[in-house]
């Protein structure tokens, strides 16, 4: 050990003091050797006056790695309010005009003679910067930077905030769907909604534009969530959770969709961070109630999408558990595209004085062409084949009844050289997403599944609808080819169907209000006998005598 070691402990010395240990000294109270440093003077880089490097400081800096320190301690003070401004944190701000468009803005340093200052959307614009943050100061007042509808645009009616409708413009939307003109006002108003209208027709922005209007003109609640969004899927889930990052693309409102079927941490973190809107699937979210990872204490707004497709599926003991976790002071909005007499009693606990709105009960888009194909069972494949081939198609969605029918029509067509993506509950969440993702990004022309698909899918390229199966029932019908003729996009809706589904068609047509078209193939030979299409058993190879030894 060093002398200087045994010295300290032979003579009182107070605490806190150096004693010489030849080249390093010992520090009385802590025991450890201390480098000998002596305080020197530096100067700052950026106000150029001098200040201490004290011999302690330097030991710390030794112990920790630090470089010297360039800035006096009162610049790098500001230098760090100004990083800590950036990640969010607390620090003084001072008022400053914008030095472009002249706006009030505040920034976390105090401004200086002959260097600009620039509110948020002039910063983006001058470097060129989407969707940053920029540390130069705060978001601006509502109306400051945002560019509203022309008045030719009909939405410009409801009155919602700029930044809205600055989005609205920016995704073409000119005329509101008749869901949309009855229930943006009532919810604006505060008022509990049920709306029942057909598939396809926007019920999404009819309860998310409310919704979000309230959250940019009210200022209470910021740090918690306000807004809970029920749905059975989790197509439907990201589907909403998309809309809501496309209506809100000019506000720093948050959501997250929270589903089974992947990990819970990223879910858990999401959470952790803070979201003005979840979107949720009522299983997995009393999984994160039960965790304590999800708040449901400060929701103003509960929504309730495709909630007769909920209560088939069965998660109404679910719902109402998840009710009894919300504030009773809310104001609930119910949308589905059909309302069946369960409905009832869920909408009597859930809603208090609903608006009722019913737009086209039943009846699916008038944009879309109907059209029955008939054919014998073991003639379904042979003639999707041929429909494919001699119609003009963009995105082709094929549904069919089971999970295994749907995996075999998939592999026919993967032969016949088409490019195509299975859809149905047996597959993972990443195959799911993977083979959505394929799907609308053109890199598969065919999408076959089952009636998973059949509500919340909004793509705009699927062209046609092919029911390989027909449904079991018309409202089945309406959800499927409804994925198609969608925002009065002209669609074709191709049902191939058998002897037995006489009854089915029947159901059909009396929901259409009119008989549907029946056509054939003149190309197609319909006289092709079951037993040319068996497959042919494989050629065994004859046996071979075994070599005698």
């Amino acid at each position: 050990m060093f002398a200087g070691f045994r010295l300290a402990l032979e003579a009182p010395l107070p605490t806190g003091s150096l004693v010489n240990a030849g080249r390093q000294d010992i520090h009385i109270r802590t025991r450890r050797p201390v480098l000998a440093y002596k305080d020197i003077t530096l100067t700052c880089r950026d106000c150029s006056e001098p200040f201490v490097f004290t011999a302690w400081q330097q030991e710390i800096n030794r112990k920790k790695g630090f470089n010297t320190p360039t800035r006096c301690p009162a610049c790098h003070s500001k230098r760090t309010s100004r990083r800590n401004y950036s990640r969010g944190r607390s620090c003084k701000m001072h008022s400053a005009p914008c030095s472009s468009c002249g706006k009030h803005a505040e920034v976390p340093f105090e401004p200086t003679s002959g260097k600009p200052v620039y509110c948020s959307d002039c910063f983006k614009a001058q470097r060129g910067v989407s969707g940053s943050r920029p540390f130069t100061l705060r978001k601006p007042e509502i109306s400051d930077c945002a560019t509203a509808l022309p008045a030719s645009n009909a939405f410009s009616k409801f009155n919602l905030d700029p930044r809205l409708e600055r989005a609205i413009a920016a995704t073409g939307y000119d005329e509101p769907t008749p869901i949309q003109s009855s229930a943006i006002p009532l919810g604006l108003a505060g008022r509990d909604i049920i709306g029942t209208a057909q598939t396809g027709t926007g019920k999404t922005a009819a309860f998310l534009l409310p919704i979000l209007n309230r959250f940019l003109t009210s200022t209470q609640g910021k740090s918690r969530t306000r807004a809970l969004v029920l749905t059975p899927t989790r197509e439907l889930a990201e589907q909403i959770n998309s809309a809501v990052g496309e209506l809100g693309k000019y506000t720093r409102i948050r959501s997250a969709s929270v589903y089974g079927g992947v990990a819970m941490a990223p879910q858990e973190k999401a959470l952790a961070d803070g979201v003005e809107i979840i979107i949720a699937c009522p299983g997995r979210l009393l999984d994160h109630l039960g965790r304590g990872t999800a708040d449901l204490s400060g929701i103003e707004a509960l929504v309730l999408d495709e909630a007769d497709r909920m209560l088939d599926m069965g998660f109404l003991p679910s719902i109402k558990q998840i009710l009894t976790e919300l504030p009773r002071e809310r104001q609930t909005m119910l949308f589905s595209a059909t309302f069946a007499p369960e409905l009832t009693e869920l909408a009597a606990n859930a809603l208090r004085n609903p608006a009722r709105i019913e737009v086209d009960l039943r009846a699916p888009a008038k944009t879309v062409a109907h059209a029955l194909y008939p054919v014998p069972e073991h003639l379904k494949t042979p003639l999707l084949l041929k429909l494919l081939e001699e119609t003009e198609t963009n995105s082709v969605l094929i549904f069919t009844r089971t999970k295994y029918r749907a995996n075999r029509v998939a592999k026919q067509l993967e032969r016949a050289g088409y490019g195509v993506g299975v859809l149905h509950s047996n597959k993972s969440q990443n195959q799911r997403q993977s083979a959505l993702g394929d799907f609308r990004e053109g890199r598969c022309q065919i999408l076959v599944a089952t009636d998973i698909a059949a509500r919340g899918l909004d793509i705009e390229t699927i062209s046609h609808v092919v029911n390989y199966d027909i449904p079991d029932t018309a409202d089945a019908y309406i959800h499927r080819i409804g994925r198609t003729g969608r925002a009065e996009r002209e669609g074709d809706a191709m049902t191939l169907v058998t002897k037995l589904d006489a009854a089915n068609i029947f159901e059909i047509e009396k929901a259409l209000g009119r008989p549907i078209e029946r056509r054939t193939l003149d190309s197609f030979d319909y006289s092709i006998r079951p037993e040319a299409l068996a497959p042919k058993p494989p050629r065994r190879k004859p046996p071979q005598s075994k070599a005698l030894r």
